[in-house]
């Protein structure tokens, strides 16, 4: 007997890394715990394929069968071979050793020529360990309430904006998304740092890096990623003048009012303490790591809970009967920490959202050395290791392929039982620092969304197929109709 298996990888991860889907025959499911010793296999025994089946926002699952835990490809011209991880205990596996003699992550094949040799991903070791958690102090409950109070501003700022642009028209949430996403992260981040005018010059620059990150890796003027490396260069330069301007600020005893305030806060207290070496230039690499993963991260999240929330009317009327107990826009108050503590259902919300549309889908990884994965197999070293994020989602939790935010409440406890499944937000000692602020902004764009407009897609066939840019949104870039739904959109005091 012979079972047909398809592997369900994207058709393009990066510009240079072509993965397609293959399908091949492997023994019966009696054999499954020989799967790693059957599934190698020559260019000859693989059909191209490419995957053209996506999970649907709505309506009956087309999921193809599912994949098997490795797939290794025939040698390619980065490396030795590329390996794609189904399983999620294989993938945590490839998570918990990411050390020098082990495996690398590199989140983008040429992400050292852009980001730079010291960026936070690349660390390992102490070094990371000591980074980490000067890092954790710009992650309190003061801190998320500060974060929070411009989050709802910049929100109901856009919000507004959007439903003026709109007019009876649809109109594409993608572009809008990643605008709202920038201005928070820069407001967020480095607060009164940044003047109008450099803001201009940062938006510039980050599309630049944007465009560049996509693009074939050909450091020469004129080319793509040529801008988007200098146009780094040049947002670290900034990000380092934000820092020393703080720095500045909180020697002088004032409150912090963004998150680098915060940082330099609690370095200068460590400091006192306990003399160490730093600089402003470090610093503003590290905050450009994070503006990197807060905004095309969040935009795909943001644009995947409209498209949810209009696919599941029950989700979204319980939504708003949560927000309306502890917001009403009119009194003119902002939703607070304790207040947004309290909206369990739509922290479900959020979560499943991230669960079922994992916003970077896979994180590539090196062998530095041949690693024993399993008893049977062996990543040479060189080797392009994918974990799979998103095919995690759909291993163990209850019907997988529905949208059901019911998993996430005190009553089910699927984060609980199935937490290792949950890999969104990563493993091991590279999990996201900042994925608490993260579920904050998602949970206050949904309730103020859900609350103060009315939306309904402007839906086409294969709107709600997945593209790559290259965090995973709608292919239609969410296309939606807006309407006021408030008497006013709120002025927060």
């Amino acid at each position: 007997m012979f079972v047909r298996v398809r592997v369900c990888v994207p058709v393009s991860v990066s510009p240079l890394i072509q993965i397609h889907a293959a399908d091949y025959d492997r023994t019966s499911p009696d054999n499954s715990t020989q799967l790693e010793a059957q599934l190698l296999f020559s260019p000859s025994s693989a059909t191209s394929s490419p995957w053209s089946q996506i999970r649907p926002v709505s309506g009956t699952s087309n999921h193809p069968t599912p994949s098997p835990p490795l797939w290794v490809s025939p040698p390619t011209t980065l490396s030795d071979a590329t390996s794609y991880i189904y399983s999620t205990d294989l993938s945590h596996k490839i998570f918990a050793n990411v050390r020098p003699d082990a495996f690398h992550l590199v989140g983008h094949p040429f992400g050292k020529k852009l980001f730079g040799e010291h960026n936070l991903i690349y660390m390992f070791g102490q070094e990371h360990k000591d980074l980490r958690r000067r890092i954790a102090p710009n992650f309190t409950p003061k801190a998320l309430q500060t974060y929070t109070n411009i989050q709802q501003r910049i929100i109901i700022k856009h919000l507004e904006s959007w439903c003026n642009t709109a007019k009876g028209k649809s109109i594409p949430l993608r572009i809008l998304c990643r605008n709202m996403n920038l201005e928070t992260s820069q407001t967020v981040f480095v607060g009164p740092y940044l003047n109008e005018e450099a803001r201009k010059r940062f938006n510039v620059d980050y599309n630049f890096f944007n465009v560049g990150l996509m693009k074939l890796p050909i450091d020469l003027p004129g080319f793509a990623f040529r801008n988007a490396r200098l146009a780094v260069e040049r947002l670290v330069d900034t990000l380092a003048g934000c820092a020393a301007e703080s720095e500045k600020r909180m020697k002088s005893g004032e409150e912090p009012t963004c998150l680098i305030d915060f940082w330099m806060q609690d370095n200068l207290r460590e400091l006192s303490e306990k003399p160490y070496e730093y600089s402003c230039k470090e610093i503003g690499g590290h905050l450009f790591d994070f503006l990197f993963a807060a905004q095309d991260a969040s935009t795909s999240s943001l644009l995947w809970a409209v498209a949810y929330l209009d696919s599941h009317a029950h989700v979204l009327e319980k939504v708003r009967e949560e927000v309306a107990k502890y917001w009403v826009p009119e009194d003119g108050s902002i939703i607070t920490g304790e207040k947004l503590r309290e909206m369990k259902y739509t922290e479900a919300v959020a979560r499943e959202v991230v669960r079922i549309r994992a916003p970077a889908t896979m994180v590539p990884h090196i062998a530095g050395v041949d690693f024993p994965l399993t008893e049977n197999y062996v990543i040479p070293k060189g080797t392009i290791v994918f974990p799979s994020v998103f095919d995690s989602s759909f291993q163990g939790f209850t019907e997988p392929e529905a949208f059901d935010p019911d998993r996430f409440t005190e009553e089910r406890q699927e984060d609980r039982v199935y937490k290792k499944n949950f890999l969104a937000f990563g493993a091991g000692a590279h999990q996201c620092v900042g994925q608490r602020y993260a579920i904050n902004h998602l949970m206050l764009f949904i309730a103020m969304f859900a609350t103060l407009v009315n939306f309904k897609r402007d839906r086409m066939d294969g709107c709600d197929e997945i593209s790559y840019v290259p965090t995973i949104v709608p292919k239609d870039d969410c296309t939606v109709f807006l309407s006021q739904r408030c008497t006013q959109f709120p002025s927060l005091q």
